[in-house]
């Protein structure tokens, strides 16, 4: 057996990735599009989805350890199972036969496949008491493998620790003393699930104040893109509103009349950057 799906098994899974892909076949999203989906909202990410009929892609109600930073990244996703001595036994074993035994417990085998603009996506159901995947030390690993933080559907240690770490969000359920235990690794890069998504690999995950929400990789050129359109005619708008030249109610819908859109197209080519 394998911790992870193998190269072919991930290609197929994400097979309308349209960008390079990772040596292990995980979709490699450009670093300048992780960039501009810095300033993407939530909304507008959502009404992208929802178009391509993509209903169940976002999960609010989270903990964060530094609120009001935005995190974005390329999921790397794992997920933990309820102890079970003989299946446990088997994970261990084929951690060893993969070279991942000397590493640390499975949290942290897990935590050591982390790059650049990775995020760590963790199923651990919800677990909080004996489910905090990380506290101050592994977080910090997170932190500096990754500049980008965690998405934890379960629980973190050592709070007070967390938060004094710079460039990096952990969303989490909720905090608790214990360590991690009676838990095992299901897998590495496999399809999880985290509150109502469904999480791939590679998908873009995009944290804000209002929640987290996931884009599959063929998604993301549109979502920023689009983000892109909307702030210019938002610009746009908002000039012309403190000139007096057009009225709330004629700038505040969804299509502008002829008129207004020929200003706008005008204003933008004047102002092209």
């Amino acid at each position: 057996m394998h911790i992870q799906p193998t190269r072919e098994d991930l290609i197929e899974l994400t097979k309308l990735n349209p960008f390079d892909r990772f040596p292990d076949g995980r979709p490699r999203v450009p670093d300048d599009l992780i960039e501009r989906m810095q300033a993407v909202t939530t909304e507008e990410a959502w009404g992208v989805m929802r178009g391509h009929g993509y209903h169940r892609q976002f999960e609010g109600n989270w903990l964060e350890t530094h609120p009001g930073k935005i995190t974005v990244g390329r999921a790397v996703t794992a997920q933990f199972l309820p102890h079970r001595p003989d299946y446990h036994e088997a994970i261990q074993q084929a951690g060893l036969s993969e070279g991942r035994g000397s590493i640390g417990g499975q949290n942290s085998w897990v935590i050591e496949t982390l790059q650049t603009n990775d995020v760590m996506v963790i199923d651990i159901f919800g677990k909080v008491k004996d489910g905090t995947v990380i506290g101050d030390n592994l977080g910090t690993s997170v932190r500096s493998r990754t500049r980008a933080g965690a998405v934890i559907d379960g629980g973190i240690r050592d709070y007070q620790g967390l938060v004094t770490l710079e460039d990096v969000n952990f969303y989490v359920r909720g905090v608790d003393p214990t360590a991690i235990a009676d838990v095992t690794l299901a897998g590495i890069n496999i399809p999880i699930r985290i509150g109502g998504i469904t999480v791939l690999p590679g998908d873009i995950v995009l944290g804000t104040p209002t929640g987290v929400i996931v884009i599959p990789p063929h998604l993301v050129q549109e979502v920023v893109e689009r983000s892109e359109a909307i702030r210019v005619r938002d610009e746009f708008g908002k000039l012309r509103l403190s000139e007096g030249t057009y009225t709330s109610g004629e700038i505040d819908v969804p299509t502008w009349r002829a008129d207004i859109e020929a200003d706008f197209q005008a204003w933008t080519q004047t102002n092209k950057k």
